[in-house]
């Protein structure tokens, strides 16, 4: 029986499922748009809350630890704490959005696209503008008569 397991599961054996969720985690990570089944849109849009809010409560050290575990690709992890922790500074939770898209073609199922919100962007170095100064006027060297 079921009763009282929080969390959803894939239809998959458990070792292609694991793969399955790092895989699309990755790729919603590079991307910041994918186009998945609902089912596994469900599943995922957890698991990026989850390395969203690890990278910003814990150390570097241990946030690039434990989400390289998961994903499966190093700049992935990169984007999390270089990008994605100063867009969601403000936020908890919540960082997915599910677009309904339609059924998919050989069996029907339902596809959705799944984003990241659009959070406050930060720009990579603030640089304060250059006040224009008044340029000097060169003289020209004087001839010596000799």
């Amino acid at each position: 029986m079921r009763h009282r397991k929080s969390s959803r599961r894939l239809p998959q054996k458990p070792a292609h499922g694991r793969m399955l969720k790092r895989n699309l985690v990755t790729s919603l990570l590079l991307y910041e748009q994918i186009r998945t089944t609902k089912k596994r849109a469900q599943v995922v849009a957890p698991l990026v809350d989850r390395l969203v809010a690890v990278a910003k409560s814990s150390s570097p050290h241990n946030a690039i630890r434990s989400i390289n575990s998961v994903v499966t690709d190093k700049n992935a992890c990169r984007k999390i704490m270089e990008v994605l922790v100063k867009r969601y500074a403000d936020r908890s939770s919540g960082l997915t959005h599910f677009k309904p898209v339609g059924a998919r073609k050989g069996d029907g199922a339902a596809l959705v696209d799944l984003s990241l919100l659009e959070g406050i962007d930060v720009p990579a170095k603030a640089v304060a503008p250059k006040k224009a100064t008044p340029k000097k006027k060169e003289s020209k060297p004087t001839k010596k008569a000799s």
